[in-house]
């Protein structure tokens, strides 16, 4: 019974969710010890919920503002705080928008489309419903293409991708919660895949392509820990003898792709070891504990129908034609899958494209290095390799590449003083270290620090002299037949030139110096 203990005796009743965390609290417990993991697959579908990047609400003349920076409750007036006989009036850029990402989606987008209000009582809702779209969604029936980690592409489905308004913001402190309305009302693009995805490297994937969409597009800055995308994995197992679907979970609001990855990890673990162990799963509302990388249980989930959705009354269908949407259509900017066929063009390799379009902000960078006419693979090469490898160190993340001292020109002067001999690979590779550090220009370091190349044969011959005079050994080694003692001793050439020469020429004239012998 309820309440009771196996002796009999009284407790305070505890809600069953939280003996459901308490039970299932280590994460370890979950992660099966034998093959049976083989015999299930993940089945995942997301709901991604984005904000659209508009300068009012979406349905009242209210500023949209940074719900991070922007002090609580400053960006809110009486539609967006719900007060009685207020009217709602619909902001046509944020439909406009929407649209754009349905397009990029590949989606339809039916004649008709209307909003509806879904019921739910929660303190971030200050209507007490909010305004969203239900049975006549503005965009449905799309896809998008991900490549997977062995080379293939995998096709993802996208439901819907429809409007609605944000809720607002709760602060939880010390005893209670705080709410903030400036979020409340502002345009919300809710993007719901098809139960498509079979693993946590999958949803990665799409998430990451659909981020850099909305970036492309200029809808959404994808700063998940602002909150202005979050994203709600819908997750169950399903074995190799299923021919349905069993008891999904949701895991509601992560607020950055690795959580995402790892809820999807965890979950269906803890759900394939819950059904092989005959105890089922729940269909719940779950969060995810940062801390100790668990999911746990919210409330047990609600159904479609305790909504009690139906149409907004104060609100107009909207009527969509072709031309509207052809309208909306050429506006359309190059999006990564174009710009990586570009780049591919211009002798990138499909993974080297892939990354530099992966963000927005690293595409942008790039082109705007090709400016200085060095070559465009060359760069590709630095960016990918050396630059990220800076800012891996200084924990700088890509997206962020607009922040750091060494700027497109920078770099591409830089290439172009390796690619015409001024100084070498190795040299170049101090020099952006230094570029990184001070912000200097290439050139007037290479020239303060006398890192100027050494192409002069008759230097070089003088070093290949003494290097060989002072490992006479070694060379006989090499005449009678040990070609791969050519190596070090060109490193110790180079050594003596003080990593300055021309490897070129360095090479050309230590394989003459030998062959004289």
């Amino acid at each position: 019974m309820e309440g009771m203990t196996d002796e009999g005796n009284t407790r305070p009743t505890m809600p069953n969710f939280l003996r459901y965390n308490q039970r299932y609290g280590s994460a370890s417990a979950f992660m099966p010890q034998d093959s049976s993991m083989s015999e299930w697959t993940p089945i995942v579908g997301l709901e991604i919920h984005a904000e659209i990047l508009t300068r009012t609400k979406m349905f009242s003349s209210c500023p949209v503002v940074d719900s991070v920076s922007a002090l609580p409750n400053t960006a809110v007036d009486p539609v967006s705080l719900g007060l009685p006989g207020t009217l709602p009036v619909i902001n046509l850029e944020a439909v406009e928008r929407a649209m754009m990402v349905g397009l990029a989606l590949n989606c339809q987008i039916p004649p008709i489309n209307q909003f509806a209000r879904k019921s739910y009582f929660y303190p971030d809702l200050p209507k007490g419903y909010q305004i969203s779209q239900y049975d006549r969604p503005l965009n449905v029936n799309g896809w998008l293409d991900i490549d997977l980690p062995d080379g293939s592409t995998k096709r993802i489905r996208v439901r819907r991708a429809h409007l609605e308004e944000d809720t607002g913001k709760l602060i939880h402190i010390d005893g209670g919660s705080l709410v903030d309305y400036n979020r409340a009302g502002v345009p919300l693009l809710e993007i719901v895949t098809e139960p498509d995805i079979h693993s946590a490297e999958e949803a990665e994937a799409f998430a990451r392509k659909l981020r850099a969409i909305l970036q492309y597009l200029g809808i959404n800055d994808g700063d998940m820990s602002k909150g202005v995308m979050r994203i709600e994995p819908n997750i169950s197992v399903k074995h190799k003898d299923d021919t349905g679907y069993r008891t999904r979970t949701e895991v509601k609001n992560l607020n950055s792709i690795r959580s995402v990855y790892r809820a999807i990890e965890y979950e269906t673990a803890r759900q394939i070891k819950a059904w092989a162990r005959g105890e089922g799963v729940r269909q719940a509302t779950m969060g995810w504990d940062e801390a100790n990388q668990r999911t746990v249980v919210q409330r047990f989930k609600e159904s479609a129908e305790e909504y009690r959705y139906f149409p907004e009354p104060d609100l107009p269908i909207i009527e969509v034609s072709r031309d509207w949407i052809e309208q909306v259509r050429r506006r359309l900017p190059e999006l990564p899958d174009a710009k990586r066929e570009r780049f591919m063009a211009l002798g990138l390799t499909r993974y080297d494209a892939s990354v530099l379009v992966a963000e927005k902000s690293i595409a942008d960078y790039y082109e705007a290095a090709m400016a200085s006419g060095a070559s465009a693979k060359a760069l590709a090469n630095w960016i990918i390799g050396d630059l990220f490898g800076l800012m891996n160190r200084a924990s700088v993340a890509r997206e962020e590449v607009g922040t750091i001292k060494v700027t497109p020109g920078k770099l591409g002067a830089l290439v172009k003083l390796v690619e015409n001999g001024t100084i070498n690979r190795a040299t170049g590779v101090e020099v952006l270290a230094k570029i990184y550090e001070t912000g200097d220009d290439p050139a007037v370091i290479v020239e303060r620090e006398g890192l100027a190349q050494v192409s002069d044969t008759a230097a070089i011959e003088a070093a290949v002299r003494e290097v060989l005079a002072a490992n006479a050994p070694m060379v006989e080694r090499y005449r009678a037949g040990e070609d791969k003692l050519m190596g070090p001793l060109m490193g110790m050439v180079m050594k003596r030139l003080a990593g300055k020469g021309n490897p070129q020429v360095v090479k050309a004239v230590v394989a003459a110096a030998l062959d004289e012998g």
